[in-house]
């Protein structure tokens, strides 16, 4: 029975705590709706106050949208007004110039219509004067063209010899200045000395008697001395010395060796005379190759054959004008050198060219030709460069091209031979050439006087003014030049100066 009213109390108690509960969440649930609808009703207003503004908004917008499209509109049809005018502007101003250049047009038609009636009028004006001028001249129009031609042809050439002076000016001086510059350099480092020889040597005598001996009986020592050597063995009154005289230095040499040696021996017969002569052949023969020797290795020339070498000694025996042709050719190997360094060309070559530019003189005597050609054909037998045997073969100028090697020697050649003192002339030589430049200056026509001066280096010519003008003076010039080169040999250059006077004399009365 408890257990019972138990139950029934426990279920009444859950009844009314359940009852209790949901009471109690009735109650939050409507304070949850009621805040809920609060919220959603000021949701709503806040909603419809932002739709309002935004409705406000959209609206301006839209007005101003508006207004902006209007302006816009309003402008671009103000654009097209205006450009619609400018176009007509356009147009109108292109008729008006279409109309011009029609006019302009029917202007000119009238004037080319005009001009080719002046054109035929001034034809016809100019055939009339040329017939009068003709008639007043007394020559026909061809004959006039050809004297106003001729008139030009001269002043033409006046102006091209005037324009060519200059330019000869100008070149001279420039290749004169170079070349001064150079040969200076070339003479300040070479320094040689003053030699003459002649073709007669004399041998001393211990006294009168042994000239005598020399002769011997009937003149069979002399015979046989001039015999055995081919020198001529000169006894005269001379005290105390014989002269021996040959053309060929080499036999002189052998001549005088041996006939040193027969009057230190004392033994004068025609044996002793040939044996002593052949013993100085041979001593003459080791000399010649040992100057050659020398000579090369003075200029430090290497690799020369041996026959070259012996050609090259013989020269220490040749002389021209006095000058001695080896220690003239180890010069001329040593300017060569110095030119072609200041040019930067190769100076062995040119050494080697300017050694053996003079060796045709060791046998010209027995060769036909100039030594120049006669040493280049010696040379190419056993050189094997090319540029040697050029500047050989042109150092003079006796072939048609004249390559850069040929005027390094040519050039070396002239600064050892026109040095003073280098070589000697006959004065039966130095009269001739200068009577002969003055007879070439002489023989043009025009020229009143002519002087060869300074050792005949210089030629200086007086014209006669009422003749030759100045430009023909300047022509003069050049044409004695040519000629002086073709008809004379002489060494260094010669100098054509012409002169031309003009006096204006007048009398105060």
């Amino acid at each position: 029975m408890e257990i019972t009213v138990y139950i029934s109390s426990f279920i009444i108690g859950v009844v009314l705590g359940g009852a209790v509960v949901f009471f109690f969440r009735r109650m939050a649930v409507n304070r949850l709706i009621r805040a809920a609808e609060r919220k959603a009703a000021r949701m709503m207003m806040e909603t419809r106050a932002e739709v309002k503004e935004v409705s406000e908004k959209a609206r301006e917008d839209a007005e101003k949208i508006k207004t902006s499209a209007e302006t816009e509109h309003r402008e671009r049809r103000a654009e097209l007004q205006r450009q619609e005018s400018r176009l007509q502007s356009k147009t109108e101003n292109t008729d008006r110039r279409q109309e011009a250049l029609v006019q302009r047009e029917k202007t000119l038609a009238n004037r080319e219509k005009s001009l080719e009636t002046t054109l035929a009028q001034l034809d016809e004006a100019k055939d009339k004067q040329v017939k009068q001028l003709e008639l007043i001249s007394g020559m026909s129009s061809a004959e006039a063209k050809n004297t106003l031609l001729e008139r030009m042809d001269t002043e033409i050439q006046e102006e091209a010899s005037r324009r060519l002076h200059e330019w000869e000016i100008k070149l001279k001086a420039d290749s004169d200045l170079k070349a001064q510059e150079i040969l200076a350099q070339v003479i300040q480092r070479s320094a040689s000395e003053i030699v003459s020889e002649t073709t007669v040597v004399s041998v001393p005598l211990p006294s009168d008697e042994m000239k005598g001996r020399l002769i011997g009986r009937e003149g069979r020592n002399i015979r046989a001395l001039e015999q055995a050597t081919g020198v001529d063995l000169i006894v005269d009154d001379t005290p105390e010395a014989v002269t021996l005289s040959s053309f060929d230095p080499v036999r002189r040499e052998v001549a005088r060796n041996a006939l040193t040696k027969l009057i230190l021996d004392g033994r004068i017969h025609p044996a002793r005379i040939e044996e002593v002569v052949q013993k100085a052949e041979e001593e003459t023969e080791a000399e010649i190759i040992s100057a050659g020797e020398k000579a090369a290795y003075d200029v430090s020339v290497h690799g020369l054959r041996p026959e070259l070498i012996k050609l090259l000694g013989r020269l220490k025996y040749r002389t021209s004008y006095g000058q001695n042709v080896l220690r003239h050719s180890i010069e001329v190997a040593y300017l060569s050198e110095m030119i072609a360094s200041e040019l930067g060309a190769n100076t062995t070559i040119a050494k080697k060219a300017g050694l053996l530019h003079d060796i045709g003189k060791a046998v010209d005597r027995e060769v036909e030709g100039t030594h120049a050609a006669i040493g280049a054909d010696l040379v190419r037998q056993w050189e094997k460069s090319p540029e040697v045997v050029e500047g050989i073969a042109q150092h003079h100028f006796e072939t048609g091209d004249v390559s850069f090697w040929g005027f390094v020697v040519a050039a070396a050649d002239a600064v050892s031979s026109a040095r003073p003192g280098a070589r000697r002339e006959s004065m039966e030589n130095y009269l001739k050439r200068l009577n002969a430049l003055e007879d070439i200056a002489n023989s043009f026509s025009g020229v009143d006087k002519s002087y060869a001066i300074q050792a005949g280096r210089e030629i200086r010519i007086l014209v006669k003014p009422e003749e030759i003008d100045d430009l023909g003076g300047m022509r003069l010039a050049r044409d004695i030049v040519k000629k002086i080169e073709e008809g004379l040999d002489y060494p260094g250059q010669i100098k054509v100066t012409v002169l031309r006077e003009t006096r204006a004399i007048d009398f105060a009365k």
